[in-house]
C-alpha cells in the first residue's frame, strides 16, 4: 500500500514547521509480504555458472515482515548528497558531492553551504563524500569529512580532513588534512569512502582501487584499502604489520567500499561494491586479504570473467555475503533503536540499483534473511539510526533527507 500526497519543494534553504511538513509529504510503505518481496530473490543472477562458498552465502531467504513504514520528507533539494552525522540537538550534518557540507536543522531548515571546506573533484564520483562526529561533539565541536583531494599533476586522491565547526554552525575552522591516499590517481572512479570511529578511537576509512585493479591487491598503495589512522592524524596503535605494506592498511583487496559500520561486536563491518553481479558483505580482519580482482564473485560488464574467474584462493578470504545481481550498496548501519526493537541487530543498507533500503538479519556472524523496503523510492545513498530510533534515509536523485517512523 502507498498513499502519496507530495508537493513539488525545491530549492536548498525551503523552511517549513514541522506539522506543515509532515502534512505535505507523508507516505505509509506496508512491507512488501512474501508474495511481492520473494521478487528480487526470482531475478537470475549475471554469473549464472558460480556457486557459493557455504549455504547461506547468498539469496538468503526473505524475511516475512508486516512492519509499516511511515517515511516523511525532513529536507529536499539538495545536489547528490551523499553522508551524514547525526548532532546531539537531532540536526545532521549533509554533505553534496559537488563539495558543499550543509546543516539540516531539527525542524528541517537547511543551512547556506558552511565555510572553511576545503576543494574538492567533483568529477565523476569524486567529491565531498563521507562526514563523522564523536560523542565528545558539544565539547570539541570537532567534524571529519573525506574527499577527492586534488593533487596537481599527479592526479586526486581520496583524503580525510578535520575542522571544528561554529557555534552557529556556518564555518569551519582549524580544518587539516589528517589522511592522503598514496598515489594520487588520475580517474574519477571508486574513491570509497566511508569514515568509521572504533571503540578504541581509531578512525577507519575506506578507500577504492581508482579502476585500477591490480593496485588492491599492492600493500605499497593505499588504494583498494581499509586504512585505520588516529583520527588527529599518523598512525592508530594496534594495526596490523603487513610486509612491506604502508602501515596505515588493515585490510586489502577490495574493489570500492561504500558502506561501513560498526557492529554490536565492536568489528567493522563492509559493503563494497562489486563488478556485475559480485556486490560483497564482509568483516575486515586486520592484515588479511579480501581478493580482488583475483578472486570474486560476478563477471566483468561486458560478460566476461574476472581475471581467471575464480571465486575462491587460499589465502583470500571469503565475503559473508554476497549480491548477484547487485544492489549497489552506499551507506549502512546496524539497527540499535528502540521504534523497532524486532530489527534489533540487523544490517541496514542503502541500495542504489536496487531502489530500495536492504535489511539484513544475522546469526553466528552469518545472514541468515534478506527484505527490502521501499522499492521503487529512488537511489538510497546514506543510511543512519536516529537517536530515537527512527531511521534516516539520503536518496541521491531528489536530494531528500527522508525519516522513517513506525506505522503498526
Amino acid at each position: 500500500m502507498r498513499n502519496i500526497n507530495q508537493a513539488s519543494l525545491t530549492g536548498h534553504r525551503q523552511s517549513w514547521s514541522i506539522a506543515s511538513r509532515a502534512a505535505i509529504v507523508s507516505i505509509i510503505f506496508a512491507v512488501a509480504g512474501n508474495a511481492s518481496a520473494q521478487d528480487f530473490n526470482l531475478a537470475p543472477p549475471n554469473a549464472v555458472d558460480q556457486q557459493p562458498a557455504f549455504p547461506g552465502q547468498t539469496r538468503a531467504p526473505v524475511i516475512n515482515d508486516s512492519t509499516q513504514l511511515i517515511s516523511t520528507v525532513v529536507a529536499e533539494g539538495l545536489e547528490n548528497p551523499w553522508g551524514m552525522a547525526e548532532l546531539p540537538d537531532g540536526g545532521w550534518l549533509v554533505t553534496e558531492r559537488p563539495g558543499r557540507m550543509r546543516l539540516v536543522r531539527p525542524d528541517g531548515t537547511v543551512s547556506e553551504p558552511i565555510q572553511g571546506v576545503p576543494e574538492v573533484v567533483a568529477q565523476g564520483q569524486g567529491g565531498l563524500l563521507d562526514v563523522a562526529v564523536r560523542d565528545d561533539f558539544n565539547e570539541s565541536r570537532r567534524v571529519w569529512w573525506s574527499f577527492s583531494q586534488p593533487r596537481g599533476a599527479e592526479g586526486n586522491a581520496t583524503a580525510v580532513a578535520t575542522g571544528v565547526l561554529s557555534a552557529d554552525g556556518a564555518a569551519l575552522s582549524e580544518v587539516r588534512v589528517v589522511f592522503q591516499q598514496q598515489p594520487a590517481w588520475r580517474s574519477n572512479y571508486h574513491f570509497g569512502s566511508r569514515l568509521v570511529f572504533d571503540r578504541d578511537g581509531a578512525l577507519f576509512a575506506t578507500t577504492g582501487e581508482r579502476g585500477q585493479r591490480q593496485l588492491a591487491q599492492d600493500v605499497g598503495t593505499h588504494l583498494g584499502k581499509v586504512i585505520r589512522i588516529n583520527p588527529d592524524g599518523g598512525l592508530a596503535p594496534g594495526n596490523p604489520q603487513i610486509e612491506g605494506a604502508l602501515p596505515e592498511i588493515w585490510s586489502f583487496g577490495h574493489r570500492n567500499v561504500q558502506a561501513a559500520a560498526l557492529g554490536p561486536d565492536g568489528a567493522l563491518w563492509t559493503i563494497e561494491h562489486g563488478p556485475r553481479g559480485g556486490d560483497e558483505l564482509n568483516r575486515p580482519e586486520p592484515g588479511k586479504n579480501y581478493g580482488w580482482p583475483i578472486i570474486t564473485y560476478g563477471e566483468d560488464y561486458s560478460g566476461a570473467p574476472i581475471g581467471e574467474g575464480v571465486t575462491a584462493r587460499d589465502g583470500m578470504e571469503q565475503p559473508i555475503y554476497y549480491w548477484d545481481p547487485v544492489i549497489a550498496p552506499s551507506g549502512m548501519a546496524f539497527y540499535d533503536g528502540s521504534m523497532f526493537p524486532e530489527w534489533r541487530g540487523s544490517i541496514l543498507v542503502g541500495g542504489l540499483s536496487s531502489l530500495s533500503l536492504v535489511r539484513l538479519t544475522l546469526s553466528a556472524g552469518r545472514v541468515t534473511g534478506e527484505a527490502r523496503y521501499l522499492e521503487g523510492t529512488g537511489r538510497i545513498r546514506d543510511v543512519a539510526v536516529a537517536r530515537d530510533g527512527s531511521i534516516v534515509l539520503l536518496t541521491d536523485d531528489g536530494g531528500q533527507v527522508l525519516r522513517l517512523t513506525r506505522g503498526n
